[in-house]
């Protein structure tokens, strides 16, 4: 097995981990002297070359069950690729499948539930709602969305009728084909905002589904993808939905929780359970919620903010101060005063979370969840050996000595901080 071929493959395997680190080498467990651990995933390869070890190890945040489970499905298409290249100078080809296929493959394998007969319906969907991402009609992205149910028909009836939600059907079915989307109603009225095509796992349209709450859900609710999980919950083991959104990325969504996002080209993982394992002691689990949801909303309006949840009050401390651009002034700290002492998930509920945390400056909360202040500047002047990069990366690298970080870029990427480091990225 090639290791330099893998070498060009590192990067997006990396990226997808949040940043952990990643080798393939030659040899066993013994000869490298590495284990499974918390922070470290080891998978054999066996080969007609030896056996390999796929290594991923990260500090700081413990690999999680979707994690684990996506190493698996990616050391195994590892092996699937090689075990189908031909002997010779095609090294070249070899990189480039890995490049462009590895996680397209891996993410089918792992959406196929162990029903293996699934994966090539699977990934048929998938690259039809990438060709969608690309389309616009009259000016505007192409959107649309499935949700393609495990179950039979009938039982998916019925979980239609106990979710708040209007069912059309189709009568025949329709098959999902390269020209589903040739005419402009099949996008712009099935846009996967509040509406989805249900779908078997074979690609049979059997209908259309519209979610009757969907306006009436805050804005985290419906950014965050609540309404179609409530669905899928009833929609049998093993279902997900899948849709382009306006910003012409892909999400995958899958239970309790978990969202792929085909995001700038690649996949990401947005796994509710790192974000629960880096807040767990400073937070309660009802705060921790409405948080991971804000933070992946944000992500999604392309809103950049700066959020400490800190260990002690540190107001005092003489490195915070309002900003003059971000409510210094008197009206701005007569608004924000009507908001201090709530928690995260009342002002989620109110509708005015999203607004305060992607103000300027950097908002801070207590280990209650109790906003403290908004609009905050800290003086990175006291830290000078943390100075990593622009404003947002250096004042959320410093702020994260005071307790931890999430930092939401404009671009997109949500980053978590602790001691002064970032050890976690996605997107």
């Amino acid at each position: 097995m090639p290791v330099r071929a893998f070498e060009s493959a590192s990067k997006i395997v990396e990226d997808f981990f949040g940043g952990a680190d990643f080798s393939l080498v030659r040899g066993d467990a013994t000869t490298h002297d590495v284990e499974q651990s918390d922070n470290a995933l080891v998978k054999r390869i066996n080969s007609e070359l030896g056996m390999y070890l796929f290594i991923l190890k990260r500090a700081g945040l413990p690999f999680t069950a979707t994690e684990r489970k996506m190493a698996d499905e990616i050391a195994d298409a590892f092996h699937i690729f090689f075990a189908n290249r031909k002997r010779g100078g095609d090294i070249a080809y070899f990189r480039t499948a890995l490049l462009s296929s590895l996680l397209d493959v891996s993410i089918a394998r792992c959406l196929q539930f162990n029903r293996y007969r699934a994966f090539w319906s699977i990934q048929k969907l998938i690259q039809i709602l990438k060709n969608l991402s690309f389309q616009k009609y009259e000016g505007k992205p192409a959107t649309s969305g499935f949700i393609v149910y495990r179950t039979d028909i009938e039982e998916f009836n019925v979980a239609c009728s106990m979710s708040d939600c209007l069912r059309h059907d189709f009568d025949p079915g329709i098959g999902v084909s390269v020209n589903f989307f040739k005419s402009p109603f099949a996008y712009r009225i099935v846009n996967g905002l509040g509406t989805y095509y249900a779908c078997n796992i074979n690609l049979k349209t059997t209908g259309m589904v519209k979610f009757l709450n969907y306006t009436n859900r805050d804005a985290i609710d419906r950014l965050s993808l609540r309404v179609p999980l409530s669905l899928l919950d009833k929609a049998g083991e093993g279902s997900f939905a899948v849709s382009v959104t306006p910003a012409s990325e892909l999400e995958v969504i899958t239970l309790p929780d978990n969202i792929f996002v085909w995001i700038k080209g690649n996949w990401s993982l947005y796994d509710p359970d790192i974000f629960r394992s880096f807040l767990s002691e400073h937070l309660k689990a009802k705060e921790i919620k409405a948080l991971i949801a804000t933070a992946y909303s944000l992500s999604k309006l392309r809103f950049g903010a700066i959020i400490l949840i800190a260990d002690k009050n540190i107001l005092a401390s003489g490195d915070f101060q309002k900003g003059t651009a971000s409510g210094k002034d008197l009206l701005s700290q007569s608004i924000i005063s009507v908001f201090k002492g709530k928690t995260i998930s009342d002002l989620k509920h109110s509708g005015e979370l999203i607004s305060i945390v992607s103000s300027d400056g950097l908002t801070m909360f207590n280990k209650d969840g109790e906003l403290v202040d908004a609009g905050i500047i800290i003086n990175t002047c006291t830290t000078p050996g943390l100075v990593t990069g622009g404003g947002r990366t250096t004042a959320a690298t410093a702020a994260s000595l005071y307790g931890k970080v999430i930092k939401v870029s404009e671009d997109g990427p949500v980053e978590l901080y602790e001691k002064g480091k970032c050890i976690y990225r996605f997107g």
